[in-house]
């Protein structure tokens, strides 16, 4: 690990970010030119301590899924990021098309988002990053590991993950979920996953096997969803999407009609915040 350029970047880095580039506010008294210490290591999901023993050049390795957290806190280009995990000591992940690396420019947008709900998701629907208030109306599926990141994995081996959605609507998201899947297999950025995904519920789901027997393929879903919060009740969205160049990730925008139920529903979710679904209380 080259421990005193690993440093010297890091720290070059934190100081071209502002807070108001990572979606936190200014504040006022900052003696730091740019982000502070503890804000990067929130960012990262890391202690204060151990990111300024980064910066100290005292610190052991870290792990791949901890440069890879960093790279994200600090908003770095790819070529960025690969120059990161060079001085780590880590070998460089490979470019192919899927990237756990989320796209800065998807990043930037996300985080001057506290109005709607936000997330960034690959193809196989795996959340990669979302911001606080998504995390309210549908709980954190960034924790999910294995198949289990995928939402069209969940949807049918895990009931939980059918509570935030209208009964009404399960059917149509069943088939958009299998449709997309299909498009996965066949021009993903991660086939053999999703060909792994299709083997699995072909053997747990009769309801696959017989949305899979449709042929139908598509790689988006509706403009509308209807979620459900176990306080709130229906909450009625508009979804807009913003897709990465070859379409591996994309970030998807929960907006409410103004002057609906909904607008006033999305409006107390912001204050309320998000606490227990499995409680079933806020």
């Amino acid at each position: 690990m080259h421990q005193k350029d690993l440093a010297d970047f890091l720290w070059s880095r934190r100081e071209t970010l502002q807070p108001g580039d990572v979606g936190l506010p200014a504040g006022t008294r900052r003696r730091t030119k740019g982000l502070r210490r503890e804000e990067v290591a929130a960012l990262a999901g890391m202690s204060t301590d151990y990111y300024a023993r980064l910066e100290q050049q005292r610190s052991p390795q870290p792990s791949v899924p901890m440069v890879a957290a960093l790279a994200r806190a600090l908003r770095l280009t790819l070529d960025e990021r690969d120059h990161l995990f060079t001085l780590v000591g880590h070998g460089v992940p490979a470019r192919h098309l899927r990237s756990e690396h989320v796209s800065p420019t998807l990043l930037r947008v996300l985080d001057r988002l506290d109005d709607s709900p936000a997330l960034v998701v690959d193809d196989l629907a795996a959340v990669l990053a979302q911001n606080a208030l998504n995390v309210a109306l549908t709980t954190d599926k960034s924790r999910h590991t294995g198949l289990a990141r995928s939402a069209y994995y969940r949807w049918f081996v895990d009931p939980q993950e059918r509570a935030h959605y209208a009964a009404a609507d399960h059917v149509q998201l069943g088939r958009t979920h299998v449709a997309r899947l299909r498009a996965a297999v066949t021009a993903g950025s991660d086939r053999q996953t999703a060909a792994r995904i299709v083997d699995e519920l072909q053997g747990r789901s009769q309801e696959f096997r017989e949305f899979w027997k449709r042929q139908e393929v598509t790689q988006r879903y509706e403009d509308r969803r209807s979620f459900v919060h176990p306080e709130l009740g229906q909450i009625d969205l508009d979804c807009e999407y913003l897709y990465v160049e070859n379409r591996a990730q994309s970030l998807i925008v929960l907006t409410a009609r103004p002057g609906s139920e909904s607008y006033d529903k999305l409006k107390l979710l912001s204050v309320i915040g998000h606490r227990s679904w499995a409680a079933g209380t806020l």
